[in-house]
């Protein structure tokens, strides 16, 4: 005679329980804990964050699509531009690379000041390829969202997460950065900015945090600061919070600089 066929299942092997709505914060807590381990375990204290659009192609491809567009009698306006953004991806990917390469020569201090973005491509895919070029870890923060799929093939296969939660990833991105970097971009990386830029000016965010705005054309065209400071919705001191720049050079040192006087010799993150 056959046995009875148990219908018993362990709730933390219920997919269908926790796919459903009553395991939302279970789901939550997962995106806490699952990366918390992850870092830990790879010795990952902290990081030099890198937002910035994932539409930026390196120089290579723009010159190539350029060709292209102009044997094929293709929109030239708009290949020139991705040409001519190219240059952002090429400074992303130097910047992340020397930094990468600084961070590696800190005695004793293996797992710090770890390069990490969104995992997506552009400026992104540009940063965690200097850093794989300087052979060393870096972080890729990917989001799971209905778009065209993408291969970020520079991530460290170990610190490469898929997000569901939105404010998951950034909690991320915040809590072990000690510095950011931030391209030209668009609504993401806006996004991104401000409300990191709101955890600094609020005092949530109480660590000394070195923002550097990379562009200075770029970003004096899209972001007129010094507006909201005449209209009195901004304190002029809060425009003290970023560095701009458009020299890798320049970025470097000011990072390196501040990593040095304010976060070398403190802890990184509990974790």
């Amino acid at each position: 005679m056959n046995k009875p066929t148990s219908n018993k299942r362990k709730a933390y092997k219920n997919s269908e329980f926790l796919d459903s709505y009553d395991a939302r914060a279970l789901r939550i807590l997962s995106e806490y804990l699952e990366p918390e381990a992850r870092f830990k375990r790879l010795g990952v204290t902290d990081t030099i964050v890198f937002f910035g659009s994932a539409r930026l192609r390196p120089r290579a491809r723009a010159e190539a699509e350029l060709a292209a567009a102009r044997e094929a009698g293709g929109d030239l306006r708009e290949a020139e531009m991705r040409l001519r953004m190219s240059r952002y991806y090429e400074d992303a990917r130097e910047l992340a690379r020397r930094l990468s390469e600084w961070s590696r020569g800190l005695d004793g201090h293996e797992g710090r000041f770890v390069v990490c973005t969104g995992g997506g491509p552009g400026a992104m895919e540009a940063a965690n390829r200097g850093a794989a070029e300087a052979d060393a870890l870096n972080v890729g923060l990917s989001i799971s969202i209905p778009v065209e799929e993408f291969q970020n093939h520079y991530l460290t296969p170990e610190l490469a997460f898929e997000f569901h939660y939105f404010f998951m990833r950034k909690f991320w991105f915040t809590y072990l950065a000690k510095a950011v970097v931030v391209m030209p971009g668009g609504f993401g990386t806006l996004d991104e900015l401000f409300e990191l830029m709101t955890l600094i000016q609020t005092l949530k965010m109480k660590k000394r945090l070195p923002v550097v705005l990379f562009g200075k054309t770029f970003w004096n065209e899209v972001l007129n600061l010094d507006a909201l400071v005449e209209y009195g919705t901004v304190n002029a001191k809060d425009l003290a919070l970023f560095y701009h720049t458009d020299s890798v050079d320049d970025a470097f040192e000011y990072v390196s600089r501040e990593l040095l006087a304010h976060a070398v010799n403190g802890a990184g993150p509990s974790l």
